[in-house]
């Protein structure tokens, strides 16, 4: 699937601008992991509220390039309301698109203007960081 450069763009910028879900809560369900790349200025944190295997709600704060800042804002969208399991599977096919690797480019939404971040090896961390935290506190949310 092709997408228009242009667009790719105009959705990058539009996430990095106007970041969806882009405050942190002092609310203990909260799960919480912070993130921060030996690279880049990368540091943030994601937050998400796990409640009967539903991802109620994501968010997140720090510092962050613009890659990382639209790509974790796009995830927040894409997987909240959705089960744990279908959140996994939209992680999974994330990373997969990352790698170069087959992917349901359906379930990617507006996370597919980053479908070319993997031939830039030096913006893979950033494209990837959010989406990192989101899987750790989903493994930790099923570990208790």
């Amino acid at each position: 699937m092709e997408i228009d450069p242009n667009l790719m763009r105009d959705i990058i910028m539009d996430h990095y601008e106007y970041p969806r879900n882009h405050e942190l809560t002092n609310d203990r369900k909260y799960l919480s992991k912070h993130m921060d790349s030996e690279s880049c200025i990368d540091d943030i944190t994601v937050q998400a509220d796990i409640e009967d295997n539903v991802i109620k709600d994501v968010r997140f704060d720090g510092v962050a390039c613009t890659i990382s800042t639209a790509s974790t804002s796009i995830m927040t969208e894409l997987v909240k309301g959705k089960t744990v399991d279908q959140a996994k599977e939209i992680i999974d096919n994330y990373f997969a698109m990352i790698d170069d690797r087959p992917y349901d480019s359906d379930m990617m939404e507006e996370a597919i203007a980053f479908k070319n971040v993997g031939k830039q090896a030096n913006r893979i961390n950033c494209a990837t960081i959010g989406w990192k935290a989101l899987r750790d506190i989903i493994t930790e949310s099923e570990e208790k």
